[in-house]
């Protein structure tokens, strides 16, 4: 039986919507990849495996999806970030939707944990993730529309014991995000942040307790589901952890120190 190739997403002057994404070999970049693909998106794939990104690129094309430009990309390096996202561009016409996406997990007790493992986490949660939107900023100004979305996380609600770092670097990102949104009020860019909970990805397999988790499948459908429909903020899934936000953020001390 052929394989009906998907219809490809337009925009208003008729040519396909594009989506550039960090850090989509694995996890939830790589399913939203996945996920856009299947939506009729050209894509611009990055991150610092470029083998595996190939390998990806190769999927997609076998299941019929539109064009897909690769790069590898550490977004750490703020000169490369703004080059290839320039190339992305120019390979695909425009970048509609750009997904900061790249992200690493280290957990641990502040004063344990090895203090490169924090380092590392700013410069990529942060650093690169700011740099990502900085770069994307002045492509949708010279383009005169665009969609910057951010990947957060519930983790970023509350200070929880071993997830300190972690939970700053995310909370950096919501805060810096609430910023752009009003910079950019009335104009034609949008801005979404997306705080997932616990999706079954690498990032975090090695947890001791991962309440609610849902598979990475349905959490790849959901995240590009709220990203068309162009939200400013949500949690994902939206329910239970909308309500566990607002608990979190009025839990006592004394309770939060009890689930270390």
């Amino acid at each position: 039986m052929t394989q009906q190739k998907p219809a490809s997403k337009r925009d208003p002057q008729g040519a396909a919507k594009s989506v550039f994404i960090t850090g989509a070999s694995s996890g939830l970049g790589r399913q939203m990849a996945i996920e856009f693909s299947r939506r009729g998106y050209c894509l611009a794939l990055t991150a610092r495996r470029l083998d595996v990104l190939k390998e990806l690129q190769a999927e997609l094309a076998a299941s019929g999806g539109g064009p897909v430009f690769v790069a590898a990309l550490d977004v750490t390096d703020e000169l490369s970030v703004v080059q290839v996202l320039a190339q992305a561009s120019a390979q695909l016409g425009s970048l509609d939707i750009v997904v900061a996406n790249a992200g690493i997990g280290h957990h641990g007790a502040i004063g344990k944990l090895p203090f490169d493992r924090v380092r590392d986490t700013i410069n990529t949660n942060v650093i690169g993730f700011m740099a990502t939107v900085d770069a994307a900023m002045h492509q949708f100004k010279a383009q005169g529309h665009g969609h910057l979305v951010g990947i957060s996380s519930v983790a970023a609600f509350r200070g929880m014991p071993a997830g300190g770092v972690y939970g700053a670097s995310k909370a950096a990102v919501t805060t810096y995000l609430e910023s752009l949104r009003a910079e950019t009020h009335s104009s034609p860019i949008v801005v979404t942040t997306l705080s997932p909970g616990f999706i079954d990805t690498p990032i975090n397999r090695g947890a001791k307790s991962r309440p609610f988790v849902i598979g990475v499948e349905r959490g790849g459908k959901l995240l590009v589901d709220l990203i068309e429909r162009q939200v400013q903020q949500a949690t994902v899934p939206r329910w239970p952890w909308s309500v566990v936000a607002r608990l979190m953020a009025v839990l006592p001390t004394s309770v939060i120190a009890k689930l270390r």
